[in-house]
């Protein structure tokens, strides 16, 4: 069974777009390319900052958790990038590696 993700884009206007994919890295750099497989939402709007991903169970987990987080005003969706969003569902994976580096 794949694993898929949920990730949040930040592009050059400060606009978040919120995706889900079976591979970030590859979906990031295919945002990123502005090519045929890039997001019309972001198409010409770089440069891109990946700003969070978070591991789902399957593709029915990632799909709720992506409408939930579309569905969040955008102070809302700005603490859940930083994890200071109380009760949310998912963390991000960004953060949680930064904190291993810095041990």
């Amino acid at each position: 069974m794949k694993q898929w993700y949920v990730y949040i884009i930040e592009n050059r206007f400060e606009q978040y777009y919120t995706g889900i994919c079976t591979n970030v890295e590859r979906r990031f750099d295919e945002h990123q390319s502005s090519g045929p497989k890039c997001a019309k939402a972001l198409k010409g709007k770089g440069p891109l900052v990946l700003k969070l991903w978070c591991i789902m169970g399957n593709h029915s987990e990632a799909l709720k958790i992506e409408i939930w987080i579309k569905k969040l005003s955008k102070a809302n969706k700005i603490k859940l990038v930083n994890n200071g969003l109380c009760d949310a569902p998912i963390s991000n994976m960004l953060l949680d590696e930064d904190k291993k580096h810095d041990k």
